[in-house]
């Protein structure tokens, strides 16, 4: 692996997640920056998002004792001395050479923790190697997009908890790819070396048998599609802890309870996958009142 800058060796003008982000767009080309930064069709959920939450006010107390102020929360065992994991993002290879592993070793630095994509661009068990020695990292999750093959679903969690991570994050809300038409105007494609090579050797999905009026597209995601009988497959697999990433509805988060996971995660993919879906701000509350 190349070297990794240390955070000195950070531009003086890079103070905030917004100057970061101005950084990425001089430095990545047009393909990776509409990989990284578009959302689905029109993109209002993506908007929504950020909007939701420039919305919120703080409303601070004053004259209050401050001794002893902290931002440790405990999560699922572990005392965490601030709430923020890296989510999930495939591919980080178009942004670095060092791809996931230099994201890992950043997370680390700063105590964050790290969610691992399914469509990683680098193997799941660097990404272990790097970080876990660090008695500072935060936690170490995968994240796990369901294959149609059960076989291959099965060693890629056996790979998980082989390596070292510490709960799975089990994406519900993108069945399919979503319209990204951003990507699409961009032309995006993988450059030559990058792939998700997590997934290799995975065979592809057959096609089921199609009556009048069916499509070989549509109906062949529509039986793919998991379901809570996926989930109850994939707890009763692992001893690690499923979480479900990109739940939005009350209903659906009663259920997650029903089904004994370990959490849910309040997500609509980044507005990447199902266009005019609620903010994740507007959603919260209500998945937490449920």
């Amino acid at each position: 692996m190349t070297h990794v800058p240390a955070r000195q060796q950070l531009p003086p003008g890079i103070v905030s997640l917004a100057d970061h982000e101005q950084q990425a767009r001089q430095h990545l080309d047009d393909n990776a920056w509409a990989y990284f930064s578009g959302g689905a069709a029109d993109e209002i959920t993506l908007r929504s998002n950020r909007s939701a939450w420039d919305a919120l006010p703080l409303w601070p107390r004053v004259l209050r004792p401050l001794a002893g102020g902290h931002t440790r929360v405990e999560l699922l065992g572990r005392t965490l001395v601030h709430p923020i994991l890296l989510a999930p993002v495939a591919f980080q290879r178009l942004a670095h050479a060092d791809g996931e592993v230099a994201m890992a070793y950043a997370a680390a630095a700063l105590g964050a923790g790290v969610v691992l994509s399914t469509q990683a661009s680098m193997p799941l068990e660097a990404i272990a190697q790097a970080v876990l020695p660090d008695p500072g990292r935060g936690p170490l999750w995968f994240q796990l997009y369901l294959q149609p093959d059960r076989g291959f679903n099965r060693a890629l969690v056996q790979r998980a908890e082989a390596a070292g991570y510490e709960a799975l994050v089990l994406t519900v809300d993108a069945p399919a790819s979503g319209a990204r038409d951003r990507e699409r105007r961009a032309g995006f494609r993988l450059p030559p070396g990058i792939a998700p090579v997590n997934l290799a050797g995975m065979q592809s999905p057959t096609t089921p048998s199609l009556g009048a009026g069916q499509s070989a597209l549509f109906d062949g995601l529509l039986h793919h599609a998991p379901t809570w009988d996926d989930v109850a497959w994939l707890q009763s697999i692992t001893r690690l802890p499923v979480l479900l990433k990109g739940v939005l509805h009350p209903a659906d988060a009663r259920q997650a309870v029903a089904a004994g996971v370990a959490g849910v995660i309040v997500s609509n993919h980044g507005g990447r996958t199902l266009d005019t879906a609620p903010a994740t701000a507007t959603s919260l509350p209500r998945v937490v009142q449920a």
